[in-house]
């Protein structure tokens, strides 16, 4: 019988067996953050144990880092000492650190990426629930908590039982304004967010073959929501080409060596899965979320579901919304672009696209934030700032920003914000705050409409008047 994919590269990292139960797994890279890594760094000067492998541990401030006026010193107290802690502990300890302010700073997960620090075959964690990102490139990854945090310092292992296998597939071809959040939100909407509990699930088929690497980011980005241990696509040239001249990448013959493994990698045609899902390209439409976990997705255009279920009318309760009643044209007053999830390159692009000769709806405030001070200079070098800004869209600083509100991006109590997060539970973004995930699309075409259309509709509406 074939390997998967995450099988090969789990068998690859295991040093030790305890009788035919957990496993002692190597970590290649460890990405930390200012969140949860000083209880980490605190537990093992109290046992005097050093750093085992500092040259494989990449630090970067992120979560709760201003947005704005960032040269500036950083007015919340709490946010200031984590920072503070951040750059302390890795000076002391002979950590990389990006801070704020270095050209290489963002969030962990997107920085990671564009640095060529995430390659295919790799084991990586990060004591962060949405580290399942960097599995985009056939990698292993996945978030821990701050006692393995402590362990990979140690000992650059972990103790871990092996999760079971999960393959979700789709084929065809998407519409025109499908993006991968909405194949993300689709496939949980239709599985649930518990499908992949004690699973890492590989993502499979000719839609995510033909995804950018940015696309396959945002997709692996949200296995966790479906409950899974991660996410996983099969490296091939797409992903050899992203890799390919980043700045910590392999370079000339060594980086001929690492692809030709990483051919290596794909699942084996004889490879069993534990569990499967298929699903048809065709039947996917933009998506909006109307509950509060990410499984509670409809299609734009479609009525929220008629349940009765009580966490399901408290859900709907929370966003005062009711059973039967379409999402359209919901007035929205709040829009966010960014997150682990949308904020590369790539969705500003998306954003720029549709934004470019519009404005901004007045009753919307809008803020648009890059995933790391690169993206943010490649916005600036494309010309899309100036598009966002002549449409009265605020682009901000790099960091986590609105997505889980540690910062001061929030959304206040009672109002409706479409996100390009990940993450639509109770007071995610701000105490009392709404929260609709959709795709950068969506965003964009509601933050200038100032409330919820069918997006479809409008691009086949722009289609038209270029035909004329």
């Amino acid at each position: 019988m074939g390997k998967t994919l995450f099988d090969k590269v789990w068998d690859a990292h295991v040093v030790d067996s305890i009788d035919n139960g957990p496993q002692v797994l190597y970590i290649d890279k460890h990405l930390i953050h200012e969140v949860t890594s000083p209880q980490a760094f605190k537990e093992l000067e109290e046992r005097n144990i050093p750093i085992f492998r500092p040259d494989q541990i990449v630090a970067t401030a992120d979560h709760n880092t201003p947005t704005v006026n960032q040269h500036l010193p950083v007015r919340d107290e709490l946010s200031r000492n984590q920072l503070k802690q951040l750059a302390e502990n890795c000076e002391k300890n002979g950590i990389t650190l990006y801070g704020l302010g270095h050209p290489y700073n963002g969030i962990v997960h997107v920085m990671a990426p564009e640095l060529g620090i995430t390659q295919p075959g790799m084991t990586m964690v990060c004591g962060d629930s949405h580290t399942s990102t960097h599995g985009a490139f056939g990698s292993i990854a996945f978030g821990i908590g701050t006692s393995q945090v402590a362990q990979v310092f140690a000992s650059q292992c972990l103790l871990l039982t092996k999760p079971k296998s999960l393959r979700v597939s789709v084929n065809g071809k998407l519409k025109n304004g499908v993006l991968p959040k909405d194949v993300i939100l689709y496939i949980i909407s239709k599985i649930g967010t518990n499908a992949g509990t004690g699973y890492f699930c590989e993502y499979a088929g000719d839609v995510f073959e033909n995804m950018s690497m940015e696309g396959r980011m945002t997709v692996c980005n949200m296995s966790i929501e479906m409950g899974a241990r991660g996410g996983m696509i099969a490296p091939d040239q797409t992903t050899f080409d992203y890799v390919k001249g980043r700045e910590f990448a392999p370079k000339g013959e060594e980086f001929d060596k690492k692809v030709a493994y990483w051919k290596t990698l794909p699942s084996d045609e004889d490879a069993v899965f534990d569990k499967e899902y298929t699903f048809d390209a065709a039947d996917i439409e933009p998506m909006v979320t109307y509950g509060t976990n990410p499984g509670m997705g409809i299609k734009i255009n479609a009525r929220i579901p008629e349940l009765n279920d009580a966490s399901f009318e408290k859900s709907l309760q929370y966003m005062d919304f009711k059973k039967g009643e379409y999402m359209l044209n919901k007035p929205i007053n709040y829009v966010f672009i960014g997150s682990c999830t949308n904020s590369r390159i790539e969705d500003f692009r998306v954003a720029a696209q549709f934004i470019k000769g519009k404005q901004k709806a007045d009753n919307v405030t809008a803020w648009l934030v890059p995933g790391s001070k690169q993206v943010e200079s490649q916005i600036e070098a494309e010309g899309l700032k100036d598009i966002f800004e002549a449409a009265g869209f605020e682009l901000r600083q790099p960091g986590c920003s609105a997505c889980l509100a540690m910062n001061d991006d929030k959304i206040p109590q009672g109002e409706y914000c479409v996100s390009t997060s990940n993450r639509n539970f109770e007071g995610r973004q701000g105490q009392g705050a709404r929260t609709i995930l959709a795709s950068p699309l969506v965003a964009a075409a509601t933050a200038v409409a100032g409330k919820i259309v069918d997006v479809t509709k409008l691009l086949e509406h722009s289609y038209e008047e270029e035909l004329i």
